[in-house]
Order: structure tokens, then sequence, then C-alpha cells
């Protein structure tokens, strides 16, 4: 099982329409687990060659709370509480995989894990993720956001291939 999530297209880790974001592009790959692979622009280094930690949190984050965000409309979870461990500096343009695990699901609060590995299997960073679900019009009054924002998108957009 391989199978592409929806993404928002202004979204700062998923958008494919946001020129500054990282354009990462999610996969179901089993009942309770997500999938990424992604090389990360020298842009977003914090020391040189390593990746800034914000970002990766960012990611984490993100592949984290994406276990539960399946269905018609997805099902909406935010994160209530990041707890991040830094095991290895994270760096720049080389080859990463982002993997997320659904740890338990309470209904309304789900708890999941996100990691970030390198290709050599090596764990580099960790999350423990507590998520709360919410209607996809939780924003309603403070954003335009509905179901039809989060959708599959072509394989490459045309800011992808630098045609934009």
């Amino acid at each position: 099982m391989k199978e592409l999530q929806p993404s928002a297209s202004h979204c700062f880790v998923c958008g494919v329409e946001n020129r500054f974001g990282l354009h990462i592009r999610f996969y179901d790959t089993a009942p309770d687990e997500v999938m990424a692979e992604i090389s990360i622009p020298a842009q977003y280094q914090g020391y040189p060659g390593i990746v800034h930690g914000g970002i990766i949190a960012a990611m984490l984050d993100e592949v984290a709370s994406r276990v539960y965000f399946r269905g018609e409309p997805p099902r909406v979870v935010v994160t209530g509480k990041l707890n991040v461990r830094y095991r290895k500096p994270v760096p720049v343009e080389t080859p990463l995989r982002l993997v997320g695990r659904g740890v338990e699901d309470k209904g309304k609060i789900c708890l999941a894990k996100g990691e970030v590995w390198s290709m050599a299997g090596e764990l580099l960073a960790e999350a423990d993720v507590t998520a709360f679900e919410v209607p996809m019009n939780f924003l309603e009054g403070y954003s335009p956001v509905s179901a039809d924002d989060w959708r599959i998108y072509p394989e490459q957009t045309e800011l992808e291939r630098g045609e934009a």
C-alpha cells in the first residue's frame, strides 16, 4: 500500500504552490503509517550543512499528525503537544525518510510518533505528538479553509518543475 495523501496549496510543509515551502509529498504506507522522502535544500540550514531544528520539528509535526489524516473528507487533527528529540545532526541536501506511526487513537485525542531517518537507516530525530481532532470548519471566521482546499495535486506542479 502506497497511496498519496492530499495536500494543501500553501501549507509550509506540504503546500505544492508555496514557493518558500518544503513541498513534501506524504504517502499512506500501512493502516497506521505514513511516509515521505525528501532532501532538504541548504536554504533551510541552521548551522552550516545542518537542517535547522525548527524545520525538523515542522516535518515531525506534519508526518506524525498525518497518520490520522484519512477518510473523505480527511479527518483533521491539530497538534496540542510536540516533544522532539534531536538525536544526530540532520544534513541538508541529503535524502531523508520521514515516518509517522499511530500510537493510540482515543477518538478526539490521538497519539503518534514521527521520525526522521537517514537512508542508511540511522534515526536522526523523533517526536511524540498529542493531536486533537477538530471539524474541517474549525477555522471558520479566521480562514477560508474548507475540505476542498485539501486535495491530491499532480505529482509535479509548474513550481516544482521550475516553470513558475
